[in-house]
């Protein structure tokens, strides 16, 4: 083998190297630490990841090609405790909505008051702060309908509350006994679809003619899943995070019916999912990663 081939064939196994070494960063970043416990994600413009903690009172971001995360929103100030669930971006805005949830001290079961905040999704600056009604309740998680209003988790005591487009207070959407331990919401072909993380149920929200809420239908799934968390509509699909399975599955509903497929198992306490293009970004809360797989076809 000629001096000049081996140098090509040295230059090409690096190049191959530092591809294999940039495709593993992208697909897996540590935010913070491990015990940052990233807990949902969303995805802005430009391919920005931003990403809450249920740890620290931070909300970090990711830029494209970066495998650092900056802090994006600061909630330090806040009282002890304070840490951020559901995060969802809105181009059309150029808001970031949250959920900021702090504990109420000395509380025996524990008392956590939570709030629903807006940033700006450039700067960060503070927009839209609205508390959630009662001495304790958990805002989890909120999805953009076909209507424009952003739709609520409340996981307990077991609410959805929607906020109508240039609202800065929401209203009370449904309120079920089933829904007590509600979690993920989306919509799906026009369809709202919640799940629940006590009772590992998957529901679809009925809606009259007039627009309003009926009794959640129990959505029968063909395997069981294990603490549904976080869920997107893809492709026609339901992305689900099992957070008590370690699974990422995607539901293909049919009807009153849903065919389960896990998509990535052997995950640590996955728990929120976003979807982008061929790519499914993926919180590992017990790692403190986000990381990505493969979008099904």
């Amino acid at each position: 083998m000629s001096r000049s081939t081996l140098r090509r064939l040295v230059v090409s196994m690096a190049l191959v190297i530092s591809m294999i070494q940039s495709a593993s960063a992208a697909e897996e970043l540590l935010i913070a630490d491990a015990k940052s416990q990233p807990e949902s994600l969303t995805l802005a413009p430009g391919g920005v990841l931003i990403v809450g903690s249920a740890s620290s009172p931070f909300v970090y971001r990711v830029r494209p090609g970066s495998a650092t995360a900056e802090k994006f929103i600061d909630a330090s100030s806040e009282a002890p405790g304070t840490f951020f669930f559901g995060m969802l971006a809105d181009a059309s805005t150029n808001t970031l909505w949250t959920c900021q949830l702090t504990p109420v001290p000395n509380t025996t079961p524990p008392q956590r008051h939570t709030a629903l905040r807006s940033f700006d999704l450039t700067t960060g600056a503070a927009k839209i702060r609205w508390n959630l009604p009662g001495d304790s309740n958990v805002c989890n998680d909120f999805t953009m309908g076909p209507d424009k209003a952003l739709y609520i988790t409340d996981t307990n005591p077991g609410r959805i509350f929607r906020l109508a487009p240039g609202a800065s207070s929401a209203e009370l959407y449904l309120e079920h006994p089933t829904l007590r331990g509600v979690d993920g919401i989306t919509f799906l072909d026009g369809v709202l679809y919640v799940n629940n993380v006590i009772f590992n149920k998957l529901y679809r929200i009925p809606v009259d003619a007039n627009g309003k809420p009926g009794t959640p239908v129990d959505i029968w799934m063909d395997q069981p899943v294990k603490g549904p968390d976080g869920m997107r509509a893809a492709n026609g699909k339901l992305l689900l995070a099992e957070n008590g399975a370690g699974k990422i599955s995607a539901l293909t509903v049919h009807g009153d019916k849903a065919t389960v497929t896990v998509l990535k198992e052997g995950l640590s306490t996955p728990t929120g999912v976003e979807p982008a293009g061929d790519t499914i970004w993926i919180t590992e809360r017990g790692a403190g990663k986000v990381r990505s797989i493969p979008m099904p076809k």
